[in-house]
């Protein structure tokens, strides 16, 4: 047996051999979006919306029949109304219009549609508006939905959903307690659409926390709901989740291929999975919103075609995308090579100026060729735009360097990013020989050998472990409460000043509550005053977080702690939070550190369910194609539950035939096998060597 890099190696793309136009579902392919980045920045500000009218120009270019995106469209869970009015305006102007729309839905389109309106989910069945190419989106961690009220969560997609611009699909329902949270896991019910002799289900998973998507695959709750004759239909998955978190070997057999949202690098050449028959495409973000390695592999989208089972990806480059060049130098190895002295901080200087010119010619070079191509290829020549460069500085064994913004300053009109162009670091310090550093190991939850390996995966919440780790290092002038919600946010959110703002915060108030002793205080008292003034804030944190969102679960006005409900993590199970079995112990149980259990989250409000609403009917040229939900979809009838977020495809169907007796057949659920692969950079860097390769194939 080969390994699984021999076999990727040898197995050829994925391709159709003999395409039939009629039968042919043609898909623009694109994710992470990021519209909104860096809207107030005067150069970069307008990147993202530019790429994505390219997006929506290539689209119309090559007559797609929609538009598929993979999440965090927005950049900001509220988008300003600059950036909502513009994408709105690229919408109207590019996905409206007479051109007849050939691909026909099977499903209901009124799976998912706004509780209490009459028009359905699905915009172009909607006969009050022209669409010329649907765009179909799920959410991504970015702008995911967020808040609490009659309509559930909401975000910025459900707005372009209402106006008939976006078919939203992959909104999750969150259970209200534990009990339903044990009981049901994540139901993904599809979107069928048919061209021609091609059926086509797609599946949707809007961003939920990975811990819980990797807890739901590992316990098998995973339930995707397919037609009984689902090996004759092209299903696609669409997830936008961190690909180190959750496996990819583990989704249903049925799957042919998962359009995977979330991470930036551009991996969009279908790969293989170990085990299994379906491939993964990773299309990458659209614009660079991290100067990291990954961001610098070219951006693409894809134009995906589907006839019957078989499908071929082709990778198109994106022109307008800043062309991104990032390097490296190590100061102490320079030295010796070019002879410098480190103790010259203005030698050291003109050394890294010529190097960021360098850097500069070769970004410059990669666009001008990158025009070149493009111009071979019948497209117009782009003006050049200014580059992004990063240089990252080892300074280990210098002890002075000027300041990077300074240093910018020099390139301003030649970059893009000046201010940033240079990082700093120094490699870290080997301890000396002798030395020990002491470390609290606290004994976490999942720790207990007792426990089985289910148990201990059902308690793995990032959390519980910060909370429980944090308590152990006994914190002297932090409350570990506060610290543990400051961590989860900046993991969760990608907030990166949320840790430093409440550091920040809570010094503040120390320093008000010591001081309120007196301006006098003796040295050794003070350790036992700051304890108390420190313990007296950590239990009032609590408080205030306890009573906000026990008002939220009233459906009341906010708490004087909370700016706005977007402090509210939408996306949390109850078995996420500090409720439940997954709790630190109270009473006797508690560890010997003082340390409270956290409040448990309160449900969000409940809200009416969506009322059934006849169906439209469907073209009846085919009835053996008809999908009728009874005894088509092979599923169990679900319990009447209420939520607290509607369904794209909503628990409750219309019928579109006469009702008949319902099937017996078992609700069709995921099978797993281990993964045999992980997401590296060096599987990254393969697929930028895939791209290149087929994108020069396929412009001979």
């Amino acid at each position: 047996m080969d390994s699984d890099n021999d076999q990727d190696a040898v197995l050829p793309p994925p391709t159709i051999r003999n395409a039939f136009s009629d039968d042919t579902i043609r898909i623009m392919l694109a994710t992470d979006n990021h519209i909104g980045y860096l809207e107030r920045d005067p150069i970069r500000g307008q990147d993202s919306i530019n790429t994505f009218r390219e997006i929506l120009k290539l689209a119309v270019k090559h007559d797609v029949d929609f538009i598929l995106l993979a999440g965090d469209l927005f950049h900001e869970n509220r988008p300003t109304r600059d950036c909502l009015y513009q994408t709105m305006a690229l919408l109207r102007e590019y996905t409206l219009g007479d051109r007849p729309i050939q691909i026909e839905l099977l499903s209901d389109p009124n799976d998912g549609k706004a509780s209490g309106f009459s028009f359905p989910a699905v915009n172009y069945e909607d006969p009050n508006f022209n669409i010329a190419i649907p765009v179909f989106s799920i959410h991504g961690n970015h702008d995911d939905p967020q808040g609490a009220g009659p309509e559930g969560a909401l975000c910025a997609l459900d707005m372009l959903s209402v106006s008939g611009l976006i078919n939203y699909m992959g909104k999750i329902d969150l259970p209200l307690n534990d009990s339903d949270a044990q009981d049901n896991g994540i139901a993904i019910r599809p979107v069928l659409l048919r061209k021609g002799n091609t059926r086509l289900g797609m599946y949707g998973v809007g961003n939920v926390k990975d811990q819980r998507m990797h807890f739901e695959l590992r316990s098998n709750r995973v339930r995707m709901f397919m037609p009984r004759d689902k090996d004759d239909w092209f299903n696609i998955l669409l997830l936008h989740q961190n690909r180190q978190s959750v496996p990819e070997g583990m989704f249903d057999d049925s799957v042919d291929l998962v359009v995977w949202g979330h991470e930036h690098d551009c991996r969009i050449v279908p790969e293989s999975v170990a085990g299994k028959k379906y491939f993964i495409s990773q299309p990458g973000s659209s614009v660079a919103t991290s100067l990291a390695d990954g961001e610098s592999i070219e951006k693409h989208v894809a134009l995906l075609k589907i006839q019957g089972k078989e499908f071929e990806l082709t990778p198109i480059p994106l022109r307008t995308v800043r062309p991104f060049v990032l390097d490296e130098v190590v100061l102490s190895e320079i030295a010796e090579e070019e002879n410098i002295d480190l103790s010259d901080r203005m030698e050291i200087t003109k050394f890294l100026k010529a190097r960021v010119n360098e850097l500069i010619e070769k970004a410059n070079v990669l666009w001008d060729e990158r025009n070149a191509r493009a111009v071979e290829d019948g497209e117009v020549e782009l003006p050049r735009m200014l580059p992004i460069v990063r240089l990252k500085v080892d300074t280990t064994g210098v002890s002075e360097m000027s300041n990077p913004v300074r240093f910018g300053q020099e390139f301003q009109g030649r970059l893009a990013n000046p201010r940033d162009v240079l990082v700093f670091h120094r490699a870290k310090a080997t301890a000396r020989r002798g030395a020990k550093v002491v470390v609290d190991q606290p004994e976490l939850s999942i720790d207990d050998p007792d426990l089985t390996v289910a148990e201990k995966l059902s308690k793995v919440r990032v959390q519980t472990l910060v909370r429980e780790y944090l308590a152990a290092q006994e914190l002297q002038l932090l409350g570990e409460t506060g610290m543990s919600d400051a961590i989860e946010t900046f993991v969760d959110k990608d907030d990166i000043h949320a840790i430093q703002t409440h550091v920040s915060q809570a010094l503040k108030s120390l320093m008000k509550g010591v001081q309120s002793n007196g301006d006098e205080i003796e040295e050794d008292d003070l350790d036992d005053i700051v304890e108390k003034v420190r313990e007296r804030h950590n239990q009032e944190y609590i408080e205030k977080r306890q009573d906000g969102r026990s008002s939220k679960s009233k459906g009341k006005t906010k708490a004087k702690g909370d700016e706005s409900d977007a402090s509210a993590d939408s996306m949390l199970m109850d078995i996420d939070g500090a409720g439940s079995d997954f709790e630190e112990p109270e009473s006797d149980e508690q560890p010997k550190k003082k340390t409270r259990a956290a409040p448990k989250r309160a449900a969000p409000a409940k809200r009416a369910p969506a009322k059934g609403r006849g169906k439209k009917k469907v073209a009846e040229s085919d009835d053996e194609d008809k999908i009728e939900d009874d005894d088509d979809i092979e599923e169990e009838a679900p319990k009447p539950k209420r939520t607290n977020r509607a369904a794209v495809l909503s628990q409750t169907t219309s019928k579109k035939a006469p009702a008949k007796k319902a099937a017996s057949g078992k609700q069709a659920t995921l099978s797993f096998a281990p993964s045999g692969r992980t997401s590296t950079r060096a599987a990254a860097s393969r697929a930028a060597r895939k791209v290149a390769e087929v994108v020069e194939l396929d412009s001979d």
